[in-house]
């Protein structure tokens, strides 16, 4: 494969060639919206399995976007998803079959189609920041799935990306855009449950090193391009199923493609404690591993002000103050002052807004549409919810406590520099291998 930083000339030039599809115009009346064709955000989408399928889906109905193509080094799915777009916009005019979504294997080639403005990532985890990084050097926005990435190192190589190249960018943890998690950061951040002393995240453990057998290949997957900078290893259905499925492939569990459910789970409800507290720019300043050596859940973040972050067992978020606390989770809120119970249900959620936060001082950035939001950013040129620095915030702090797991020792961290501090921590574990001949930039 070639390297990823090659110029957009060297690499037509070293690899086979091949015709882009020619800008993607459709006639007026497909389209039921005032603006023409031409004023759409044109969007291509990489990595297509279950969960950018949705996103395809969901993007692919919106008046104000045109989906003009498809990479995934999968024929199957590639071809379901190219089949998908054209079938819905032959739907959409009196003209016939419709054949205007281009399908490729290699993501380069979609990123050099300059008719392109933004490009949505939802590859195993281990591609995201090289993606990302050639994604805004071709001048693309930028909507990449969370967790950002596989190390500290790559997060800010990507924050750097992004910034140089003034793009936009949305990180997938759409839990910013729930009503019951931005209420219960703005309560917590304006007070009502008095000073914050500890947090509790619950989300899965860390991951392992990939341990399954290998399988015969079958044709029609590009298997080197799926492993892409990480280390060679024969491939394995659980890694990467064939054809179109249903389900989240097990690629997270395994060190060398995702983070366990330290990162899988941890990129929203770690980011929703760093909400709360007022982090999104910062970090832990310690991380303390478990007491018991083999446990995969326990590790402590302290923070400056010297409020602790736990991981802990089952899923949700749980702000603990001196005056109550907030339990929240997708669909479910609980709000407690003293020893009264005020609210155990989203659906009081507008009682708890009105009572407890009509003239707060602290309000945090309202979006109810995280894709949607994604696409006004684009119009506005202003960061969106999450963007490019949150995640990258997030899943610093999700890879620190993972490194708490695999190296089982205290660690000093300094968020400004980003570094080890004290003599605690390895720079080393800072970055990830990579296979040559990819390099990060």
């Amino acid at each position: 494969m070639s390297n990823p930083n090659l110029t957009r000339r060297q690499f037509l030039r070293s690899t086979t060639a091949f015709t882009l599809a020619a800008p993607l115009i459709l006639p007026t009346r497909v389209w039921s919206a005032e603006k023409s064709p031409n004023d759409r955000i044109t969007m291509g989408f990489i990595g297509l399995g279950k969960q950018n399928r949705g996103l395809m889906s969901d993007f692919l109905r919106r008046k104000e976007t045109q989906v003009v193509a498809v990479c995934e080094v999968d024929t199957t799915r590639r071809e379901q998803a190219k089949k998908t777009v054209e079938e819905f916009y032959s739907k959409q005019g009196n003209q016939g079959a419709y054949k205007g979504c281009a399908g490729y294997v290699d993501f380069r080639e979609l990123l050099n189609r300059r008719d392109i403005d933004a490009v949505v990532i939802a590859t195993p985890d281990h591609w995201h920041a090289l993606i990302t990084i050639a994604a805004a050097k071709a001048g693309k926005d930028i909507y990449c799935e969370k967790p950002l990435c596989q190390s500290i190192h790559e997060a800010r190589a990507m924050v750097k990306a992004v910034r140089k190249n003034k793009r936009i960018f949305q990180t997938g943890s759409m839990q910013r855009s729930s009503k019951e998690f931005r209420t219960a950061c703005e309560l917590v951040r304006n007070g009502r449950i008095g000073k914050i002393t500890a947090v509790q995240v619950g989300v899965g453990g860390p991951p392992k090193w990939c341990d399954l057998p290998g399988e015969t290949e079958e044709p029609g997957l590009d298997w080197n391009l799926w492993l892409g900078p990480a280390l060679l290893r024969p491939y394995n259905s659980v890694l990467s199923p064939r054809g179109v499925h249903d389900h989240f492939p097990a690629w997270r569990n395994y060190r060398e493609y995702g983070g366990g459910g330290v990162t899988d789970w941890g990129a929203h409800h770690f980011d929703i404690a760093q909400w709360g507290l007022g982090m999104d720019e910062s970090g832990p300043v310690e991380i303390i591993p478990a007491d018991d050596p083999k446990a995969n859940h326990g590790v402590r973040l302290k923070y400056a002000n010297g409020i602790e972050v736990l991981h802990d067992m089952g899923n949700g978020v749980r702000f603990i103050g001196t005056e109550g606390k907030i339990l929240v989770n997708r669909g479910k809120f609980e709000l407690t002052l003293g020893e009264t119970k005020k609210a155990d249900s989203t659906k009081q959620l507008d009682e708890v807004i009105k009572e407890y936060l009509t003239d707060a001082k602290v309000r945090l950035y309202k979006s109810d549409d995280h894709k949607g939001d994604f696409l006004a950013a684009i119009r506005s040129r202003k960061p969106p919810i999450c963007d490019v620095e949150v995640g990258a915030r997030t899943v610093t702090v999700c890879h620190l406590v993972n490194l708490a797991y695999f190296n089982r020792q205290p660690m000093k961290w300094d968020p400004a520099k980003e570094k080890f501090v004290s003599g605690a921590g390895d720079k080393k574990w800072l970055d990830v291998p990579y296979r040559d001949p990819w390099k990060l930039a």
